[in-house]
């Protein structure tokens, strides 16, 4: 058989892939969101390791400690703005469909908030299940206490994703009035909390603090999304987000030394991310202002049949990647931990080798994920087949991983 006929048959699936896309589905708008959706799980794996010690435990460990001049990494890798970005711009969309079926907003809402929650109680209930009986097979109990870490890490988004989709019709209404400034009390709230945090009061303020950028913070890009998804956020103001936003970033790592990495380093007292700084909204803005730009240009490239058939199956599994990549990453430590010290996997992060040898694991990661997708999907489709008896099971499961979790912290 030849090349030519063994490519037939992808040749095939792609086209009818590209048959089958609505003449006006906005494919940028799903290309976004596959770019900012893979950005998760590379994030997670190049910039993420683990240490081994003397019993053979796994624990979390960041190559930023040493490697300090990965941080610009983490620039392009924290994609999080985008993908509230589109998500709001597609919210308002369907809320906008919705309401002109007659569906109510608490409807539209429980419909949105199952989609989400569907796959965070799959994987919330598998661990549940497997912890004892990676415990039996002799998996030490602080590896566990790893892994349990690493699954819950990336849900947090969920939830805080969840929150501003509640605020949908609360933004469409800002959106229609103010336009693309509807962002700008988030970002001037945020600076608040930022100055105040550490600006040459700090010493004064209460630890709890910069919880209160959680939601503004996070909403700032979902609330413009909803701004460029009502038709009020032009080229112009794409301009304007990319290069505020642009500027805003160097004037606050230059001139007030924010951290440089987008993500947080073990050790560091300071981070970007969790809660939200300033910092992560001049990216946010910038990144948005370059998608309102590009976003013609994306749109045409994604014609081609052989770039839009990829796009649309990152957006099919888009929670099964986000919930199950770091148990793909796992899949291949936790055995490797057995072995002793593997480079790139359970080895230290601590120079340029184990970088390396960190990018050759990352087929293996992709690979992994790809086999546990492939069975994990179906926590994304409706429960239907499920009698009432498995859906409780399965939520008294994830209660218990969320309380092991927590008890671990």
């Amino acid at each position: 058989m030849t090349s030519v006929d063994l490519l037939a048959p992808v040749r095939r699936a792609v086209a009818a892939v590209d048959a089958r896309t609505p003449a006006g589905r906005d494919r940028a708008l799903d290309g976004l969101r596959a770019l900012a959706l893979l950005s998760v799980p590379t994030g997670h794996w190049l910039l993420g390791g683990f240490t081994r010690d003397a019993d053979g435990a796994l624990h979390n460990a960041s190559p930023l400690t040493v490697l300090g001049f990965l941080a610009p990494l983490s620039w392009v890798l924290q994609m999080l703005g985008v993908f509230f970005l589109v998500g709001g711009h597609a919210s308002v969309l369907s809320y906008r469909r919705a309401a002109a079926r007659g569906t109510s907003t608490a409807r539209w809402l429980r419909g949105r908030l199952a989609r989400l929650g569907r796959p965070v109680l799959g994987v919330t209930a598998v661990w549940a299940a497997l912890l004892p009986l990676l415990s039996v097979l002799g998996v030490p109990a602080a590896t566990l206490r790893t892994g349990a870490t690493l699954v819950v890490q990336p849900l947090w988004f969920v939830g805080v994703y969840a929150g501003v989709t509640a605020l949908t019709p609360y933004c469409a209404r800002a959106a229609r009035r103010l336009g693309g400034w509807a962002a700008a009390p988030l970002l001037g709230c945020v600076a608040v909390v930022d100055l105040l945090r550490y600006g040459p009061f700090a010493a004064a303020m209460p630890g709890w603090l910069g919880l209160v950028n959680l939601l503004p913070g996070w909403l700032f890009a979902y609330q413009l999304g909803v701004s460029w998804g009502e038709k009020r956020l032009g080229k112009r103001a794409g301009w304007v987000l990319l290069a505020g936003g642009a500027a805003l970033f160097a004037l606050l790592l230059l001139v007030f030394h924010y951290p440089a990495s987008m993500v947080g380093v073990p050790g560091r007292d300071r981070t970007n991310s969790h809660p939200p700084s300033l910092l992560v909204l001049a990216l946010a803005a910038a990144q948005s202002g370059a998608a309102v730009l590009l976003r013609d240009r994306l749109g045409h490239l994604l014609r081609r049949p052989a770039l839009w058939a990829p796009v649309v199956v990152i957006n099919l599994a888009a929670m099964t990647i986000f919930c199950w990549h770091q148990t793909a990453m796992l899949a291949a430590a936790v055995p490797g931990s057995f072995f002793g010290a593997v480079p790139g996997l359970t080895t230290a992060p601590v120079g340029l080798p184990w970088l390396v040898a960190r990018l050759a694991w990352l087929p293996v990661f992709a690979a992994a994920l790809l086999l546990i997708g492939w069975y994990a999907r179906r926590f994304e489709a409706p429960w239907t087949g499920a009698t009432r008896g498995r859906r409780a099971a399965a939520a008294l499961l994830a209660t218990g991983f969320a309380l092991y979790t927590v008890a671990g912290w």
